[in-house]
């Protein structure tokens, strides 16, 4: 199989030997290419035509941002995937990176205690990442690693065509909340779905998106300015209110719990789930628990599988699944395994994913499907 041909932008000569030295360990990647400024960079990417570009953020002359931007405008199309910073700064620029046309983001190593133990956390987060965005299939990051990156890091979506069957409606139900899981891709898809919203939700809604602590934080602040809904990152104890939007924070897992006639949310340190720290498997659980069949469950783009076991607890007590489709997802991992695994009632592009929302809220029960094909 041909290698996966990567080019490095990083203005540190350390850096851009730790990701070269990180990535050479896997005999299906090659560094083709370095680049020590954004602009070097617009130049390798039409000379070398590289698969995957790691893209730092602060650079000299032409940083990060405006190097994707610069790519993108010259229409090139592969997967950018940024290096940056666990700070506010970091995140913020790797939000707006993303916002820009990068496609996914790893925090450089911190705190850690050698070059070989730094090689090793730069090559458990980008491998699979990278594998993923190609749609080569990727091994299992060890659960320690998982919880630094709080994002999944299983084998994306195979490149041959899965049978998708999509799941009976449910009975006629009330809808009285709603939970969605993310991972790569996710925070864009979010802003869409987010800024389609028409008017707030009449329901709260529960978002698991896979990021670190700082970013979850800036994701919840950069949501909140783009649609009708209130949205916020969510604290222990808070009693759930329509109209507002609860973002899991990173490393903690986000569950709700019944008290009295309403519910709150309670945030804990418990073990990595599917390697995740917060988990969309641990909060669609827990709101079946709270809600029962009073649900709607939504999965939108990303690496893995969390999720899958939540919606088949979803769905046996009788709520509603929503899966984005894969022409649509950067990658179809997560909605993947929750179609492959006939527990979606649509399987919906992007852009109609609030739309539907919106529908199944006001009308109060599921959708009327049939077998087969992809709504």
């Amino acid at each position: 199989m041909t290698p996966i041909r990567v080019l490095v932008v990083d203005d540190s000569v350390v850096v851009r030997r730790l990701v070269t030295d990180a990535l050479s360990r896997d005999p299906a990647i090659e560094v083709v290419g370095f680049a020590a400024n954004g602009r070097l960079a617009v130049g390798k990417v039409a000379q070398l035509a590289p698969d995957v570009v790691t893209m730092d953020i602060e650079m000299p002359e032409m940083n990060g941002i405006e190097s994707v931007r610069a790519i993108r405008r010259a229409g090139h199309k592969m997967p950018i995937i940024m290096f940056s910073t666990l700070t506010e700064r970091g995140a913020a620029a790797t939000l707006d990176a993303l916002v820009a046309g990068a496609q996914d983001y790893v925090t450089k190593p911190a705190n850690v205690g050698s070059v070989q133990e730094s090689m090793a956390q730069v090559a458990d987060n980008l491998v699979p990442k990278i594998k993923a965005l190609v749609g080569r299939s990727a091994p299992h990051a060890a659960p320690h690693t998982a919880v630094r990156t709080t994002s999944a890091v299983a084998p994306s979506a195979p490149s041959a065509p899965r049978p998708v069957v999509k799941r009976l409606e449910p009975a006629p139900h009330p809808i009285r909340a709603l939970v969605l899981g993310s991972s790569t891709g996710g925070p864009e898809a979010l802003s869409k779905l987010v800024a389609s919203l028409t008017r707030p939700p009449s329901i709260p809604i529960l978002v698991v998106q896979h990021m670190p602590p700082v970013f979850t934080r800036q994701l919840a602040a950069r949501l909140d300015r783009l649609g009708p809904a209130r949205v916020v990152e969510a604290e222990a104890g808070m009693e759930l209110t329509p109209g507002t939007i609860y973002i899991a924070p990173g490393d903690k897992h986000l569950e709700l719990h019944r008290q009295g006639a309403g519910v709150r949310t309670v945030l804990t340190d418990g073990p990595p789930v599917n390697f995740c720290r917060p988990s969309v498997d641990v909060l669609f659980g827990s709101a079946v628990r709270a809600f029962g069949n009073e649900l709607v469950g939504v999965v939108l783009t990303g690496m893995g599988s969390d999720g899958r076991t939540g919606c088949q607890q979803l769905v046996e007590a009788g709520g509603t699944v929503v899966v984005q489709d894969e022409p649509t997802s950067v990658v179809w991992g997560m909605p993947g395994a929750v179609a492959t695994a006939g527990l979606a009632h649509r399987i919906v592009p992007l852009g109609e994913i609030a739309p539907t929302i919106e529908r199944l809220v006001a009308s109060g029960t599921g959708p009327v499907l049939v077998r087969g094909g992809v709504a």
